[in-house]
């Protein structure tokens, strides 16, 4: 029997950088095994993780490139597919300037990949470009890179087992992120206090001394509320506000106005909960706050992330072990993206947009003469730039918005609107569908590259198999796009961008291809050569210019949409264990789809009761945008007046509404008023 070669590679799922290896037999993937000594999983994997291997010879992926003609699609070439999104991208820019072109992003591709996405942009001129993470963690960025001066997590996942007390606040870690659980529940093992802030009780809950069931979007009352009492109570670190910190004299004159009496008032959660939770957190030695979607995804989502840091600021609780706070990130390299400057208001490495020092930093090391100083669009400006006329052609790179973001008939709508847009993927998504050229791509094991984990730890892919049909790794595909646009953009291979990565994102100066495939990876900043990385951050000084970290008040806000006669109920959605966001790759998985095979809405008995509704029923839920049907399922995890529904499956989106975060940017995906009617 042959011998089967082990690759070791990254799960393409979440962003907490599971390391397992790919057993490889005659060019085929023929398996996958356990990475016991991997620092984030251990050698376990969560479900999406197992079945990963299942999409690379799905017979949906793309072989080929693709033309759109007036009936069908037409196999076409590289040379020509080449020639004719350099030819119909050029011609945009040329009769209509650079801000008529958009580039998105994908937290699915690598570092290098994502670095010379952005970098063709800015060549052309334009500052039009983003990613992902501008749908789920653009209010982390936003937030902790106001407050801290780095919007990333602050300590490793692994710390969590050194915690006296945990304080989960939207984030059902355990469905979403489960492999951090074994981190959490060895932390209780040691008497940690584990407090679960959640509008659902979800499995997550299991694991909590201490559950606090909000309102959906009361997040920041429930946050300031918790301060007041650590504040009215002497609670606080007076020596750590005093040596590193600005602005507490200003946060404690807002903290006045959140009683938890006044807290439980818009929160919903008794006022006794708040003080316990305040008490636990604040006394413990060392005590981290655990988030992720549940706060980001809201127009206050920048707010909430802000109220995280105040409350970890003014205990101490950030620079030491088992500390900290833990924002998780949702795609295999969404970190990544951010910090490659896939992003419409930052470089590489989160230099402003604007900033001469910054670009003349990017402009020495890509030899430019010239790049954009005005920040670019966001995708829900793309959006609108496109319903607009402004918006002509669009490249997406391993992106579906049309399942992804907010008002999906929107979308769809604004997709038309353009000249010509090209698809970038490796199946035929609901996106692709509207492209006007498509261009295969190779999978994860399929190239190789960089990826960063939501804990800042830069890890390197090897290629294990070779792409089908005709499909390229991206960067040899955005190679020839530069190429045809007369860019010049030659790289032998990742490694050689990773080299001009560490130039451009001084963060990563000490990182090397050769570096990476010696070890688990590095955590960034790692600014040298010869410079261990940094697991824990912030533990001498902030990001800041003096080096001191800002406490920033923050008032509770109401959410776009409440309910009313009309629509009556409130709709959140989320995430759940065996799919991963939009679904283009967990959906084609034989193993995942049987146990959840199509959409559902999560709701409280007593309001299926009211409206006649029983298990399995098909129903229709409405929003100002539009309706979808799913599947009724009745349960305690929701509250009365809240259904909850996942954004894995087409028709979650047409409910969700486009309010944004005003700093940020970041859609409200978390609350929508509903309605909803039997089939």
């Amino acid at each position: 029997m042959e011998e089967k070669n082990l690759y070791p590679t990254i799960c393409p799922y979440c962003s907490l950088g599971c390391g397992f290896f790919l057993e490889v037999k005659e060019g085929k993937v023929a398996g996958l095994s356990y990475m016991p000594g991997h620092p984030v999983n251990e050698g376990s994997l969560c479900p999406k993780g197992n079945a990963s291997t299942e999409i690379l010879t799905h017979p949906d992926r793309l072989l080929h490139p693709l033309q759109k003609t007036e009936t069908s699609w037409k196999e076409i070439g590289w040379e020509e597919a080449m020639s004719l999104a350099a030819t119909k991208m050029g011609s945009a820019l040329k009769e209509y300037g650079p801000d008529a072109l958009a580039f998105l992003g994908s937290a699915k591709c690598s570092n290098e990949e994502n670095y010379l996405f952005q970098k063709i942009a800015r060549l052309l001129g334009t500052n039009n470009v983003d990613n992902c993470a501008r749908l789920c963690h653009a209010s982390t960025l936003t937030g902790l890179g106001k407050s801290l001066g780095a919007g990333a997590m602050t300590n490793p996942l692994s710390d969590l087992e050194n915690s006296d007390c945990i304080f989960v606040v939207g984030s059902n870690f355990a469905e979403n992120h489960p492999v951090i659980s074994r981190w959490i529940l060895r932390a209780k093992e040691r008497g940690a206090f584990v407090i679960v802030a959640d509008p659902r009780r979800t499995p997550s809950t299991w694991l909590s001394d201490l559950f606090l069931r909000l309102r959906p979007g009361t997040d920041v009352a429930l946050l300031n509320g918790m301060m007041h009492v650590i504040v009215s109570e002497g609670l606080q670190d007076r020596e750590f506000i005093r040596k590193r910190t600005l602005g507490f004299e200003r946060l404690e004159k807002i903290l006045s106005e959140y009683a938890p009496e006044a807290a439980s008032a818009i929160t919903g959660v008794p006022a006794g909960d708040i003080i316990k939770a305040a008490r636990e957190y604040a006394k413990a030695n060392a005590a981290a706050i655990l988030y992720s979607m549940g706060i980001t995804q809201h127009i206050s989502g920048t707010d909430n992330v802000i109220a995280c840091s105040d409350l970890a600021l003014i205990c101490g609780q950030v620079r030491k072990k088992g500390a900290g706070i833990f924002p998780l990130r949702g795609q295999n390299n969404v970190q990544g993206a951010c910090d490659m400057g896939a992003l419409s208001e930052y470089f590489p490495g989160y230099g402003k947009v604007g900033d001469k020092e910054a670009a003349a930093r990017l402009k020495k090391i890509w030899a430019a003469e010239k790049l954009s100083e005005k920040p670019g669009l966001t995708t829900a400006k793309m959006s609108e730039a496109a319903h607009a006329g402004k918006l002509k052609a669009l490249y997406l790179l391993g992106e579906d918005p049309v399942n992804s973001h907010p008002d999906s008939l929107n979308v769809r709508k604004a997709l038309e609107k353009l000249d010509f847009l090209v698809v970038q993927d490796i199946f035929m998504t609901d996106t692709a569908e509207y492209a006007d050229l498509i261009l295969p791509a190779a999978a994860w094991a399929e190239k190789e590259g960089s990826f960063t984990s939501t804990e800042r730890r830069v890890q390197w892919v090897s290629r294990a198999i070779a792409p089908p049909g005709e499909a390229k790794a991206d960067l040899e595909i955005l190679q020839g796009f530069a190429e045809k646009l007369g860019l010049g953009l030659e790289y032998r291979d990742a490694g050689e961008v990773l080299a001009e990565i560490s130039r451009a994102a001084p963060m990563y100066g000490g990182i090397t291809k050769e570096r990476l495939l010696q070890a688990y990876g590095v955590s960034w900043p790692c600014p040298e050569s010869g410079h261990p990385g940094t697991p824990i951050m912030h533990t001498e000084r902030f990001n800041t210019p003096d080096g001191l970290a800002r406490l920033i008040p923050v008032e509770y806000r109401l959410p776009a949409e409440s309910p009313e006669p009309a629509y009556p109920f409130l709709l959140t959605t989320g995430r759940t264990g065996l799919h991963y966001n939009g679904g283009s790759m967990s959906r084609r998985s034989s193993f995942l789809l049987e146990k959840e095979p199509e959409l559902f809405v999560e709701i409280n008995p007593s309001d299926a009761q009211t409206m006649k509704i029983e298990e399995g029923n098909n129903i229709i839920l409405e929003t100002r945008r539009g309706s979808t049907q799913a599947k009724a399922r009745l349960t305690e995890r929701v509250s009365r007046g809240v259904f909850f529904m996942p954004f894995h499956f087409s028709g979650t989106n047409m409910l969700t509404g486009d309010a944004l975060d005003r700093e940020a940017g970041i859609p409200e995906f978390k609350v929508s008023a509903c309605r909803v009617r039997r089939v």
